[in-house]
């Protein structure tokens, strides 16, 4: 074998050594970024349930359950503060639900007064608490209840609504893990509606019950877009004209008809979260009040 041959293979391993480092470094790079993520939606979820944990159930003697609670009532042994993470149970696939006589929020609003209310919806990971920051509209995009930095966030309210405005609009993370408000995708098929046909959305002040009215496909339009539905326009419904405008583009833009309508007067309950259909794609549950 001649110098300019042994040259060659050795340049060859080295190459190959070379490009087996390379590859071991993206793996171990991969890896260490999807085990990263999986860690923190854990410690995402861990600090919900903790934070459900701290609901009150006080149900008043002359009423009914409307939704059964999934969990044992641990009412007497509920902490008045925030567990810290190391006691946080993980929650498992199908997070406690509280149940909706009525609920006390006290606790959770000593500790943060940025909570409007909770958002629960029966059979999904759709349980959470609803913040409201109308100097900051998109302060909890990144944020976890506590202020600290969190990829899911928490479900927050459109700055332009109010108490009593006419359509709370409520946004929500589409995540992979189908945590947050990727569920709401969901009611793209009739047959989802059909068995989760109410969603809870209680203010801090008051329960709240609603039915679902529609659900369609929408974008988060350009400035200079004509003749399109920009449904997050539609904070302030106490204009009957503006509410039945409203009503109507919704019932147009449906995937399905279900045959509830919503009057003037009725509070509306809008959530929206990302969808992939187009760019800028979102998706829109609208419900009202019963």
């Amino acid at each position: 074998m001649g110098r300019s041959e042994q040259r060659k293979k050795r340049r060859g391993r080295r190459l190959a050594a070379a490009v087996f480092a390379a590859c071991l470094v993206v793996f171990c790079v991969s890896a260490y970024m999807v085990i990263s993520q999986l860690a923190r939606e854990k410690k995402d979820e861990a600090a919900f349930a903790a934070l459900i944990s701290q609901i009150r159930h006080e149900k008043p003697a002359d009423s009914a359950d409307t939704c059964a609670d999934s969990s044992a009532d641990t009412s007497a042994t509920r902490p008045q503060t925030m567990p810290t993470e190391t006691d946080a149970v993980l929650p498992s696939d199908e997070p406690p639900q509280p149940d909706h006589g009525f609920h006390r929020y006290d606790d959770l609003y000593a500790q943060n007064s940025d909570l409007f209310g909770w958002i629960c919806i029966e059979g999904t990971k759709i349980n959470y608490p609803v913040m409201h920051t109308p100097d900051d509209p998109e302060y909890y995009l990144h944020r976890a209840f506590d202020g600290k930095k969190s990829a899911s966030g928490v479900p927050f309210l459109d700055g332009n609504c109010y108490e009593d405005c006419g359509n709370y609009i409520v946004y929500g993370h589409h995540m992979k893990n189908g945590t947050m408000f990727a569920a709401i995708t969901d009611y793209a098929s009739e047959e989802f509606w059909r068995e989760h046909p109410i969603i809870y959305f209680d203010t801090v002040d008051e329960a709240g019950e609603y039915e679902v009215l529609a659900a369609f496909y929408a974008k988060a339009y350009r400035a200079d877009d004509k003749n399109v539905f920009r449904f997050y326009n539609y904070t302030d419904l106490t204009d009957e004209a503006v509410f039945d405008e409203y009503l109507n583009r919704v019932y147009d833009a449906a995937l399905y008809d279900t045959g509830i309508t919503a009057q003037y007067g009725d509070q509306i309950l809008t959530l929206t979260t990302c969808s992939y259909h187009t760019a800028d794609g979102r998706f829109v549950v609208v419900a009202r009040k019963v």
